[in-house]
């Protein structure tokens, strides 16, 4: 969860002209990023280049007003900044912020965040040279606003800390989800696809291993069969050889002088005679 950062109160000094509750009131309310988008400036410096030294440091996310403890209605921010504006915040650089804000936005007639400032020297944004530069005869500042009719707040020292936060602590959000909650959401998204997943993966499995154990068994049962088959052609052959063997037995047995008894020629002394 983003953590919010005061980078406003009521009765704030600029360049002469005093913050005041309604201002902080509208921009809350009127702060819309699909609308209009506030982004990050080093010292309010609008760079053209996108690896220049004045390029942005990234954007304001949201905006909300809460009154503080003596009754001052102060304006908090919540911060997208890009990898440059985190390495300068661990080196404790540009720890001092400035909105611009823009008195009569566009046709709305009501205060409106158009930009935010970092800087590490709080003098080049302090009261003293914001007012110095509205009562120059050319005020130097024109130049980094969008409108001249625009004010910079004077530089006010800001805990920015870019960790994000777990939830329940002050300032934060109650609606929306921590980074705990988050994560958890994720895991479980991703369990729930993982177990749907699995179980079609299951489902195929079995139907595919039905079809094995299916096609295996008329396998076997064919084999089965194949197998009596061949056990009764065995078991003929066996018969048939043990056959041919007693036959050759016997022939080899037999006789090698033996002949055909010649034909009878009658009986009691009798010769039957061939007519």
């Amino acid at each position: 969860m983003k953590k919010w950062f005061r980078v406003a109160t009521e009765g704030a000094t600029t360049d002469g002209r005093a913050i005041s509750r309604a201002w902080i009131e509208q921009m809350a309310k009127n702060f819309n990023p699909q609308k209009y988008g506030a982004r990050v400036w080093l010292e309010h410096m609008r760079g053209m280049f996108a690896d220049g030294p004045f390029k942005a440091l990234g954007d304001v996310h949201a905006l909300r007003a809460e009154e503080n403890a003596d009754g001052k209605m102060e304006l908090f921010a919540q911060i997208e900044p890009t990898n440059d504006l985190v390495s300068m915040n661990k080196e404790r650089q540009k720890i001092y912020t400035s909105i611009e804000v823009d008195p009569e936005f566009s046709d709305t007639g009501e205060a409106y965040l158009v930009g935010l400032a970092v800087t590490d020297s709080p003098a080049s944004l302090g009261t003293e040279m914001l007012q110095f530069s509205a009562s120059a005869k050319t005020n130097p500042l024109n130049d980094r606003k969008q409108r001249p009719e625009n004010l910079f707040t004077a530089a006010l020292e800001t805990e920015l800390d870019f960790t994000e936060e777990t939830g329940g602590e002050s300032g934060s959000d109650p609606e929306e989800p921590s980074l705990f909650e988050k994560v958890k959401a994720l895991f479980t998204k991703h369990r729930e696809a993982g177990a749907a997943k699995f179980a079609d993966f299951k489902k195929d499995l079995e139907s595919t291993l039905g079809l094995f154990v299916s096609e295996a068994q008329e396998l076997r049962s064919e084999l089965e069969k194949t197998q009596g088959h061949y056990s009764q052609l065995k078991k003929d052959h066996e018969t048939l050889e043990q056959q041919f063997n007693e036959l050759k037995t016997q022939l080899e047995k037999s006789p090698h002088n033996h002949s055909q008894r010649p034909p009878a020629t009658g009986g009691e002394n009798a010769i039957l005679t061939d007519c």
